[in-house]
């Protein structure tokens, strides 16, 4: 029985868990979107929700121990300038979980596990700033 038991195991050992979860985590934060199996998905969402909210404190503390989580500095460092400044407004629910296909050679369902705010975090969206630029542009011309 698995009484008081959280998490999946994935059939590994503790070592390999957690070296496969840091590596979600890490490419996660590098490409700010990847896909993976629905389970393995959710496991890194607990993970990278917890180092992203690390990460809105900003201090020397908070760095130390996010390194204890994910051991590339150049990826912290693009987490604590890049990413925590333009999601300080959002108090939790970073991440979303969008299940996309079945994977065609063991039928294992596949999700996609991004930021909620993908696009202003790409770049590919405006942000308040940006849209208030094109209504005055607007105005003008008219």
């Amino acid at each position: 029985m698995r009484h008081n038991i959280s998490g999946r195991g994935f059939g590994r050992n503790t070592n390999q868990r957690k070296a496969l979860l840091r590596g979600l985590v890490t490419s996660l934060f590098e490409h700010l979107k990847i896909e993976t199996t629905t389970a393995k998905a959710k496991e890194a969402k607990k993970l990278a929700e917890r180092v992203i909210t690390m990460s809105k404190k900003g201090d020397l503390s908070a760095r130390r121990l996010a390194l204890t989580y994910i051991p590339n500095k150049n990826i912290i460092t693009k987490l604590f300038t890049e990413i925590a400044p333009k999601i300080t407004n959002r108090d939790s629910g970073y991440l979303r979980v969008l299940k996309t296909r079945f994977r065609a050679g063991d039928n294992s369902s596949m999700s996609i596990l991004e930021f909620v705010d993908y696009d202003l975090l790409k770049g590919t969206g405006e942000s308040i700033k940006g849209k208030e630029k094109k209504e005055k542009k607007t105005e003008e011309k008219k």
